[in-house]
């Protein structure tokens, strides 16, 4: 039986970037559950950017605006 090991063959952004920022993305409610006193107002995403970025817009208690940024990088392969 032949094992064949799946190695990476394209970054920034590679597919598996891309699949976990849009997998964040969509849990923006789940998200918002678990923060005290900050509610999501919005998510923006660029999936294409050589690390895929989303952006959340929040909003406090207080009503101040607050913003956070993620960027997804995935590492190079190692054995």
């Amino acid at each position: 039986m032949r094992v064949v090991i799946m190695k990476t063959e394209t970054y920034n952004p590679s597919p598996l970037e891309v699949d976990i920022a849009k997998a964040i993305g969509e849990l923006n409610k789940e998200i918002e559950k678990r923060l005290s006193t900050n509610s999501i107002q919005r998510v923006e995403s660029n999936l294409r950017a050589d690390n895929p970025v989303l952006t959340f817009f929040l909003v406090d208690e207080e009503k101040d605006k607050h913003v956070v940024v993620v960027r997804v990088i995935q590492r190079i392969d190692r054995e």
